[in-house]
């Protein structure tokens, strides 16, 4: 932690300063550096915990944490272990299950051209109340049913606190979408399951915040976290790949790409795919299926399955 100090402090004043810190930071260790103090501490999780004091101290003219500091358990997490066979990671399957007996099929064909993950949104928070919002858990069994069939860990989106508990102990992978990066209830319930679970950047979102939010899930329990960036803006065609590099720097999380959300149109999804596998993304999630043209979401973005298996290819490719 750097604590700049006031222009005009005096001698006697950074030396009150100093003693203060050392009262609300017990065991921190300090140093001066000249018109600023550091502070280093075994818990830097303290310096969140008191920065509203701290920054009301007489003479800290602003206080300044690392990424490092703000996100202990972020930057200290481990790899962790995935329920995903391949090392790179492809989630792929339409944005929304629509029907029983077409998703089990899709799921297969997604199987055998190389996917590693399955899209199995139950729940589809939409920016219009007349929109498709998904099945719901009355899907629950037939999507489980696939997801056995075509030997796939199914990932689905939690939009409210209790979906969390259920879908976590019936085998899903959580995601929290990019709506609901903030939305801090509903990451403590997800932290609390112990299910691994994916956290989409929200658009506009700091590396800073988007680590508090993998914060939140680390703190209240879970492990297996993933960030997944899905560019800056609804449609623009590009992911923030800077973004995504800094994560991989900040973390040892495992940090994967929706290039599908990103690009908003299928001809540039590959492109955007492509680039983030280059760039060292740990894996890729990705809208098809087998008609995208009349699917009830996102089908402008969708890719159907050749040029899915087309890509499939491309990326393992990259990857010997």
């Amino acid at each position: 932690m750097k604590i700049l100090l006031e222009k005009k402090l005096s001698t006697s004043g950074a030396r009150n300063l100093a003693a203060a810190l050392a009262r609300l930071l017990p065991g921190a260790a300090q140093r001066t550096a000249g018109r600023s103090i550091l502070v280093t501490s075994p818990r830097p999780e303290i310096f969140s915990e008191k920065l509203a004091l701290i920054e009301n101290l007489p003479g800290a003219a602003a206080v300044l944490l690392s990424d490092a500091e703000a996100c202990p358990l972020a930057a200290k997490a481990p790899p962790p272990e995935l329920p995903f066979k391949d090392g790179f990671i492809i989630i792929a399957g339409p944005c929304a299950v629509e029907d029983a007996a077409s998703y089990a099929r899709t799921a297969r064909a997604l199987a055998r051209a190389g996917a590693t993950g399955l899209r199995a949104a139950l729940f589809k928070p939409r920016s219009s109340p007349y929109a498709f919002q998904g099945l719901g858990l009355a899907a629950l069994p037939a999507v489980r049913r696939a997801a056995r069939a075509a030997g796939l860990p199914p990932v689905t989106e939690i939009v409210d606190c209790p979906q969390a508990a259920r879908l976590a102990s019936a085998g899903f992978v959580l995601q929290i979408g990019a709506r609901n990066m903030r939305n801090y209830e509903l990451l403590k319930a997800a932290g609390r399951t112990g299910a691994p679970v994916i956290l989409k950047r929200a658009p506009g979102a700091s590396l800073r915040e988007w680590l508090l939010s993998a914060e939140y899930l680390l703190k209240y329990g879970e492990s297996r976290v993933i960030l997944c960036e899905r560019g800056d803006s609804f449609g623009d065609g590009r992911l923030n790949l800077k973004t995504m590099e800094l994560a991989m720097k900040a973390t040892a999380l495992p940090v994967i790409a929706d290039p599908s959300h990103a690009c908003g149109r299928r001809e540039l999804v590959a492109e955007q795919a492509l680039a983030a596998a280059r760039a060292g993304a740990d894996g890729l999630m990705i809208e098809a299926a087998p008609d995208p043209a009349s699917v009830l979401v996102d089908g402008r973005q969708t890719l159907d399955l050749p040029c899915f298996l087309a890509l499939s290819r491309k990326i393992r490719a990259l990857r010997k």
